[in-house]
């Protein structure tokens, strides 16, 4: 019954020209927590990533419109460095995407070139700069709360954090807040969907996430979707630094240490250079996150990586919540976090993709946080 209503959904004509197209093109989709991505970067690409002013907001698309007629319409303007559908459970499109390219006057001759565009399908795209806000604000966290621990903790929960600083605000300027940095608009927003869950679930706090934006004012604003943040380094009139309240040294996090004890991780991967070790442990041939995991853990010899899963619910846009601790025996602290998937053909199918997600998690802790480089 349930296969019947997504066929009378979606449109098996356009579902059959989008798979026609990617086998011709060779181009290859990747759907991740509701969106489905190309490149970033695509083949070919040299050089750096794209820096801001690169990247283009579309919306009004409709909604069984896909990559095989939005990709080629903004290539034709300049190379695409990244392509990004935001997709329903139902295999819809949302209605809006993300384009980068290699600069910002490809960007801005794609807003000139395509605003107002009329699709054979009917209806026209509305094409403008991104934002591409990179801020997030914390608020409600505890009064005992310091900067090097949440800071240790964020780059647990989400990718891409850079750098965090805390200030106190509200009416009676009480309440603790943090405004987090992400390297990118992408890792912002997917930490956006995230923390609330993984601070409640985790660790028994509720905390409020919003995004971040400079204001005309003089106080910084919490904004909508369509609202721009500069980056402090990237503003024209820098606000002066805000020192961060002195705060009471005690954990916020009961799982998590507030120093994690990484000395004995860094005395079983350091030590002088000897000889090598002839039952040195080989490379995964495959590159699946569980195994690049396990091969890690076999080098360094921490032990074998123990998996704890826990499913949550299901979230409105249809997916699989699910927080995850794994334990590595030598390491003193256990490595959480939260994921959503969405579902999958069989329970088989959903656990191994639960546990590549974990891993891959696990796998940027470790070389975020423990300063590990193993590859």
């Amino acid at each position: 019954m349930e296969g019947q209503q997504l066929q009378q959904v979606l449109n098996p004509h356009r579902l059959k020209s989008l798979q026609e197209w990617m086998q011709k093109s060779s181009i290859t989709l990747t759907q991740v927590n509701g969106q489905r991505k190309y490149g970033g970067p695509p083949p070919g690409w040299q050089g750096p990533a794209p820096g801001p002013g690169c990247e283009v907001f579309i919306s009004q698309i409709p909604c069984d419109v896909y990559e095989d007629r939005l990709i080629p319409l903004f290539q034709s303007i300049g190379t695409i460095y990244e392509f990004r559908l935001m997709m329903n459970f139902s295999g819809q499109n949302r209605g809006f995407a993300y384009a980068k390219y290699g600069d910002p006057v490809t960007a801005s001759a794609a807003v000139m070139t395509l605003h107002h565009y009329r699709l054979p399908e009917g209806g026209s795209l509305t094409v403008r700069k991104s934002t591409e806000k990179r801020q997030l604000r914390l608020g409600d966290l505890p009064a005992s709360t310091s900067q090097e621990e949440l800071l240790t903790v964020l780059r647990m929960l989400s990718d891409g954090v850079e750098d965090v600083l805390l200030k106190m605000a509200g009416p009676k300027g009480r309440e603790v807040v943090a405004l987090v940095n992400y390297s990118s608009h992408y890792a912002a927003s997917m930490a956006k969907k995230v923390l609330v869950q993984a601070f409640r679930k985790q660790y028994g706090i509720s905390i409020t996430v919003k995004w971040m934006s400079f204001s005309k004012s003089k106080h910084v604003a919490e904004t909508g979707e369509d609202d721009c943040f500069t980056p402090p380094a990237l503003n024209p009139h820098p606000k002066p630094s805000i020192t961060p309240p002195h705060l009471h040294p005690q954990p916020l996090l009961h799982d998590v240490p507030a120093h994690p004890p990484v000395q004995p991780f860094f005395r079983a991967v350091g030590g002088p250079a000897g000889r090598r070790d002839e039952t040195m442990p080989q490379a995964p041939v495959n590159h699946d996150a569980v195994s690049q995991l396990q091969w890690i853990c076999e080098l360094h010899r921490l032990g074998n990586p123990q998996y704890e899963v826990r499913f949550h619910r299901i979230s409105s846009d249809g997916f699989l919540c699910f927080s995850f601790k794994v334990l590595v025996p030598g390491l003193l602290f256990p490595l959480c976090g939260v994921i959503q998937i969405l579902p999958g053909t069989s329970i088989q199918a959903m656990k191994a993709e639960v546990y590549r997600a974990a891993a891959e998690q696990v796998i940027q802790t470790m070389c975020k946080v423990l300063n590990l480089r193993p590859f």
